[in-house]
């Protein structure tokens, strides 16, 4: 799938409507952008009952806390 957008003098992009529904994105949801050399990475920022049990057995030796931290 090709999909093209223009950034708007309002500096708005509109996202195309096949991206949308192949994402299942709503109006509303919240994205975050993160850079990546010459582009950008958009993603939906994830609601907190989808980020349950992702660490599950996840070791906690060697965790590195602010505490020892310069």
């Amino acid at each position: 799938m090709t999909a093209t957008a223009t950034l708007s003098s309002k500096f708005q992009i509109s996202i195309p409507k096949a991206v949308r529904e192949k994402q299942h994105w709503e109006a509303g949801q919240e994205f975050v952008f993160i850079p990546k050399g010459k582009g950008v990475l958009v993603m939906p920022v994830p609601e907190l009952d989808e980020l349950a049990g992702i660490a599950k057995g996840a070791h906690k030796d060697g965790y590195r806390d602010r505490k020892d931290r310069y």
